[in-house]
């Protein structure tokens, strides 16, 4: 990682990401069914040491995109030591394109591309996010990944997509996450995000001892 990407992230931990860290006060819709809807499940690793983290991101918000990098770096280090689950949490009052990018996301995980859908968003960050329309985008993200196309289209116009990704707004919610990104750790929202990635090794490590004293 270069010396620019930790001094961004560390300014973001000092001021607050005024523009970048928002916090997300409108509350999530409830599903249309009038049904109880699960919360989305998308997993790596395996948690093997007892320790989960669990990050409350929004694909358009480019504090998420500065973590991603440390995120894999970190995902890679602890392997199936540690179990790593992303869920919902897009800031739709100042990201337009944040719901639509979580749709794409949750449609390509139906197929069993959720990650790889959720790489390319952060990836391409910079190229769809801003931009007045951004279906294309997706669709060749998705095609390039092999989905079916057709499935595809009909699961992000969906209520059911629509409704799990609601479902992890209020869950996160519940959790104390008003801001993105925002992580829990083994239950416990962290209140401080670490600002580079010996201090987010340091986080987990410290976690894995407590769970294995």
């Amino acid at each position: 990682m270069n010396r620019f990407t930790v001094v961004v992230i560390a300014l973001l931990a000092v001021f607050g990401g005024i523009f970048w860290v928002t916090k997300n006060e409108k509350k999530a819709e409830a599903p249309s069914s009038g049904q109880a809807v699960q919360a989305s499940s998308h997993t790596q690793g395996e948690g093997k040491k007892g320790v989960t983290l669990i990050e409350y991101g929004d694909f358009e918000c480019p504090a998420c995109g500065q973590y991603y990098p440390i995120l894999k770096e970190v995902k890679n280090k602890f392997g199936d030591d540690l179990k790593f689950q992303f869920r919902h949490f897009p800031l739709v009052q100042i990201h337009p394109n944040a719901m639509a990018a979580h749709k794409a996301a949750e449609a390509a995980g139906k197929q069993g591309k959720f990650f790889e859908m959720h790489d390319k968003l952060y990836e391409q960050q910079r190229v769809w996010s801003g931009q007045p329309t951004v279906s294309g985008f997706f669709e060749s993200f998705a095609a390039e990944l092999g989905l079916n196309m057709e499935q595809y289209k009909k699961d992000v116009a969906s209520s059911e997509v629509n409704n799990i990704i609601n479902t992890d707004i209020r869950e996160g919610q519940k959790a104390g996450a008003n801001s993105t990104p925002t992580f829990v750790l083994n239950g416990q929202k962290v209140e401080k995000n670490p600002r580079d990635l010996d201090a987010f090794i340091k986080l987990i490590e410290d976690e894995i001892a407590k769970q294995n004293q």
